[in-house]
């Protein structure tokens, strides 16, 4: 059963500069799975808090079950992420350093059938640097578009 299940993010590499990757596992209901390994699933607004010394991803958007009844899960529900105590105390210490957050890049699953969620320790970016992104990826599509004919 090989799944090549991957949702990403694409709004996080146009809002933040992404310094530094991890992989979580996520805790998950058997419908959120379900719906998981469908594609039904959104990271666009999604983003990472700590509750207490426990790591949280909130509005990520996994919709519900078509076949689940009433054992369905709530579309934006918190879902915790499992990480080691060494990482999640890395990583609290990085985002109350100021300008850093954590942001969801990519939902998938592993060979094992585990869904796993790749987070960035991100900074944002300015105006000025999303202008600059869009003009550097305009020149190099001219360029790409040039020596392809």
């Amino acid at each position: 059963m090989k799944e090549n299940i991957r949702i990403k993010n694409k709004r996080a590499s146009y809002e933040y500069f992404v310094v530094e990757t991890l992989v979580a596992g996520i805790v998950l209901t058997g419908t959120e799975i379900k719906s998981i390994r469908q594609g039904k699933a959104s990271l666009t607004e999604s983003y990472c808090a700590f509750k207490g010394h426990e790591l949280f991803v909130r509005e990520m958007h996994i919709a519900e079950y078509i076949f689940g009844t009433y054992n369905n899960h709530e579309p934006k529900r918190e879902r915790k992420l499992l990480l080691n105590f060494r990482e999640l105390k890395k990583l609290s210490i990085k985002v109350k350093e100021k300008g850093f957050t954590l942001v969801p890049i990519a939902l998938f699953i592993d060979e094992k059938g585990k869904a796993k969620l790749e987070i960035a320790l991100a900074r944002g970016k300015h105006h000025y640097d999303k202008r600059d992104d869009l003009k550097n990826k305009d020149s190099k599509r001219e360029i790409d578009r040039a020596t392809k004919y």
